[in-house]
């Protein structure tokens, strides 16, 4: 007995799901718009309409109009913050910060990661 005879199109996903991909795209979150509106005041350009209906859309439309990343000669020092709180875990642990550390935010990052108190 084979059941492909028995239920030819038991496993046929297209009749079920006629429509794939989904058609409603999702909605964006709070979050979302609240940045796109700091963005849009910052940046002078309004909101395209209907862009809270689509998730993906407006994350495109962030992307687009958020600031660039600086660059320059100081663009991989770690921020003020970041020495700033690596210093505060150093003087918990009774340690200091590595010199090259302050060279690099990533290396600082993870020295902050793998210090800080659990």
């Amino acid at each position: 007995m084979s059941l492909d005879h028995a239920t030819p199109d038991l496993f046929d996903y297209r009749d079920a799901q006629p429509d794939l991909p989904l058609g409603q795209p999702l909605a964006a979150t709070e979050k979302q718009m609240s940045y796109a509106r700091i963005l849009a005041a910052k940046t002078g350009d309004a909101l395209p309409r209907g862009i809270e209906r689509d998730r993906a859309a407006l994350s495109a439309w962030i992307e687009a109009h958020k600031a660039a990343p600086p660059a320059g000669k100081f663009a991989n020092y770690p921020s003020s913050k970041q020495v700033a709180f690596a210093e505060r875990i150093a003087r918990l642990k009774r340690g200091t910060v590595p010199p090259e550390c302050f060279q690099d935010k990533t290396l600082m990052s993870r020295w902050i990661d793998s210090n800080k108190p659990r």
